[in-house]
């Protein structure tokens, strides 16, 4: 009985490499938002928005925030990377896209193991994933 649990209680290779993917990419990401955050708050990049002026514009909603800068929403923080309060947004971007890479690499063991009804739902949390990030789903909720 105890061997039976025992065996219950191991984790599939699948599982397995999800988990050190995601450790790696969460230290990975955690380095570059220390990094990011560093280079923003000790001034080696120069913000877009200068610090001392953050708290006249903490009343305005995000819309109208991004319009008074003239800052384009989804990606548009792309083409800003050159101010140090924009750089953050890697290490964010980042974090986010660490399942997708995690989903990515499983999905050849699952079809070593001929998991089929698994690597199905691997590749579509692939492309709902890929398509939510890529900003072609959208339902307006921001």
């Amino acid at each position: 009985m105890n061997q039976d649990n025992n065996a219950r209680l191991e984790a599939s290779d699948e599982q397995v490499l999800y988990a050190s993917i995601l450790n790696i990419g969460m230290y990975a990401g955690l380095a570059m938002l220390l990094i990011t955050f560093a280079l923003y708050v000790f001034g080696i990049v120069a913000p877009y928005i200068p610090v001392e002026k953050l708290s006249d514009f903490w009343t305005l909603s995000a819309h109208d925030f991004l319009a008074h800068f003239n800052i384009q929403d989804g990606w548009g923080w792309v083409a800003m990377l050159g101010y140090g309060d924009f750089l953050n947004f890697i290490g964010i971007a980042f974090l986010s896209g660490v399942t997708i890479i995690c989903y990515a690499a499983i999905i050849p063991t699952l079809l070593r193991n001929k998991d089929m009804i698994y690597v199905v739902i691997a590749i579509l949390e692939v492309i709902v994933l890929v398509a939510a990030a890529s900003g072609f789903i959208s339902v307006g909720g921001h």
